[in-house]
């Protein structure tokens, strides 16, 4: 029988990515739900492609758009608007697999919804994680879902563990986190207050939307991913690194109590890791060139500099503070790099906001989905006052 999936946020690059793979595969995937927030025209070729039964734009005037494009080509699909149907796609009788790639908390609800009814919940939402924490983990252990990483270096930590997480934490002695660096890792600190929304945007290894390109210049990303490790693998946070790896060949790495490390090797390309996710335990063609070692002249490793760096300080600092500060640092941030990319802040003032946005606000323990909604609207009231005062 065909494994039937909702792809929530098809038209970013992993959805579009879940879809190339999904295309290798027509004998083993069937498609039932596409989201996206806006763009009409890639989600209308979408499903021209892949004919889901159901499209659903956050947005209601796009979806009103890409119904009337959808009744002038002759689709078979039903349009719908909104976050409740983003999330009862996610919850669908008829769905086994969700892909959840919608970027930032919005993706929180429906990972709750497709949790809750026992998918197989891919996740590349770190949000998801970030923000719903134990109150996340815990829809999924409650609704019996199977939780699989997608991001890369989680899914290469998930492949470099045994298959039963019962003997995770007796093995585990730390997680190494690898990141590329971002586009100013050798820049003068000095000169980061000058940095541009073009140039924190320009990645040196991946095209990526311009959210998580500047998270990975700025490095939160990697700090919101040492977030998420802790939850995915039951770690404490002095059990995470992160180790900046330019040349993207080792995904993470697994140092067990016997000093033996094991690691996940290949192409940078998000579709490894998504073909894991799919096809888990099994393995599938994801259509990425193959590593060829003789062509790589060297791999290196550096310490990050926490003084170009300081967002991903922030993360440990989160983590070791009351439940819920998580969520108030990934909220500030959101707010920060939107900021950012419209130059209301400077590039260095990213993490100044986020920073105080965190010692202004002492969160109370969230006990659920409105707990964790309400706690994101106050830290993001918190920064748009703090951006006031830059």
């Amino acid at each position: 029988m065909k494994q039937r999936l909702s792809i929530l946020g098809s038209t970013g690059s992993v959805g579009a990515n879940t879809l190339d793979v999904v295309a290798r595969h027509p004998e083993r995937f069937e498609v039932v739900a596409l989201t996206a927030a806006t763009q009409v025209e890639t989600m209308l070729q979408q499903c021209a492609q892949f004919r889901p039964r159901f499209a659903v734009m956050a947005d209601a005037d796009a979806a009103r758009r890409l119904r009337e494009r959808i009744h002038a080509e002759g689709l078979p699909v039903e349009v719908m608007a909104g976050a409740e149907a983003i999330a009862e796609v996610a919850a669908h009788p008829d769905v086994h697999a969700v892909m959840a790639a919608i970027v930032g908390a919005a993706g929180l609800a429906p990972c709750l919804a497709a949790a809750r009814t026992g998918k197989r919940l891919l996740l590349a939402n770190k949000e998801a994680l970030v923000v719903g924490g134990q109150v996340f983990l815990d829809a999924v252990q409650a609704g019996g879902a199977l939780l699989l990483p997608i991001d890369s270096e989680h899914s290469a930590v998930f492949q470099s563990l045994p298959e039963d997480p019962a003997t995770w934490r007796r093995r585990i002695e730390k997680i190494m986190l690898t990141s590329s660096g971002g586009p100013f890792r050798t820049r003068d600190p000095a000169t980061l207050r000058d940095v541009t929304p073009e140039q924190a945007c320009a990645h040196p290894n991946f095209a990526m939307g311009r959210k998580i390109s500047v998270d990975s210049a700025t490095m939160m990303n990697k700090g919101l991913e040492v977030i998420e490790a802790k939850y995915l693998f039951g770690v404490t946070p002095e059990q995470i690194e992160v180790v900046i790896h330019p040349q993207q060949i080792i995904h993470s790495m697994v140092q067990f109590h016997d000093a033996s490390v094991m690691a996940q090797l290949g192409t940078p390309d998000m579709r490894v890791p998504i073909a894991y996710g799919l096809s888990w335990p099994e393995r599938i063609d994801s259509g990425t060139p193959r590593l060829d070692f003789s062509r790589i002249a060297a791999m290196t490793f550096e310490v990050p500099d926490l003084v170009r760096f300081p967002c991903l300080a922030l993360a440990w600092d989160a983590l070791r503070a009351p439940s819920g500060t998580c969520a108030v640092l990934n909220a500030a941030n959101e707010v920060a790099v939107a900021a950012f990319l419209e130059r209301r802040i400077r590039f260095d003032q990213i993490h100044q906001l986020s920073h105080a946005t965190l010692e202004g606000l002492a969160p109370s323990k969230p006990g659920s989905l409105a707990d964790l909604l309400a706690l994101d609207a106050l830290a993001r009231e918190h920064a748009h006052g703090h951006i006031a005062r830059l």
